[in-house]
């Protein structure tokens, strides 16, 4: 004998125990999703940020990589980071129509250099916005105020390795940073950098194979003679032979 039960308008069959065979009588689940699931599926797939994904917006591809030093991070933020969030930087980054500025606290010749350099030359291997900017310009201006050499060749032991990270790094950008930062402090502590110049001559013989690297390496490694007098020159030569002295 059958029973027919309805519960919500489906017919449930209640067969005698002849016919309990789970094999012959299989059972048919039917789960209804709750409106709180059904709302959760939907917003999903129309949510502006899913959309902005799919299709990005033109804006996205001029903007450079930008980091807000004050929001949450999903991994833990660089040295440099952490301590431009803190207000460890003296400076604050202004943003112009043409082109972005440096405003320090105080006059830059007011200035430690000890550590604030070397944190400067650390910032040269960020990649984002406005570290980049900030570390680049700052070391920078920082080397340009009276009395300059005298603050940072006491600092060479500890600022060549920095520099040699940055000349070291696979980013092209954070080369190119590296290389300027390089020439300018050629540039103002002179023959003091020899003593410390074959550690950063073996990026720069790698990066000679790089054809767009090929000129400024050339002109920094004249810039590094030309500052470094002929005791350069020797040291220049041992590790790139292939370098052309601008005596020649």
């Amino acid at each position: 004998m059958q029973k027919s039960e309805s519960h919500g308008g489906v017919q449930l069959r209640n067969r005698g125990a002849g016919n309990c065979d789970p094999r012959t009588s299989p059972s048919i689940q039917i789960k209804h999703r709750t409106p709180a699931q059904q709302s959760k599926s939907s917003s999903s797939t129309g949510s502006p940020e899913s959309a902005r994904k799919l299709h990005p917006r033109p804006s996205d591809k001029l903007n450079p990589k930008t980091i807000n030093p004050f929001g949450e991070q999903s991994r833990a933020p660089s040295a440099f980071a952490a301590i431009y969030s803190k207000g460890g930087i003296p400076c604050r980054l202004i943003h112009g129509s043409v082109k972005h500025t440096l405003q320090w606290e105080c006059p830059p010749e007011n200035l430690p250099f000890d550590p604030l350099l070397i944190t400067l030359a650390e910032g040269l291997r960020e990649t984002k916005h406005p570290y980049t900017f900030v570390s680049k310009e700052g070391f920078r201006q920082l080397l340009l105020v009276p009395g300059a050499p005298e603050k940072a060749v006491p600092l060479l032991p500890r600022l060549v390795p920095v520099l040699k990270a940055a000349l070291a790094h696979l980013d092209d950008d954070v080369f190119a940073r590296g290389l300027s930062a390089l020439v300018q402090l050629s540039v103002v502590v002179g023959p003091s950098l020899n003593a410390h110049l074959k550690h950063l001559l073996t990026s720069l013989s790698k990066r000679l194979r790089d054809k767009k690297f090929k000129e400024p390496i050339t002109s920094a490694l004249q810039k590094l003679e030309q500052h470094g007098g002929s005791g350069s020159l020797i040291i220049i030569k041992s590790k790139i032979p292939t370098y052309c002295s601008i005596c020649c």
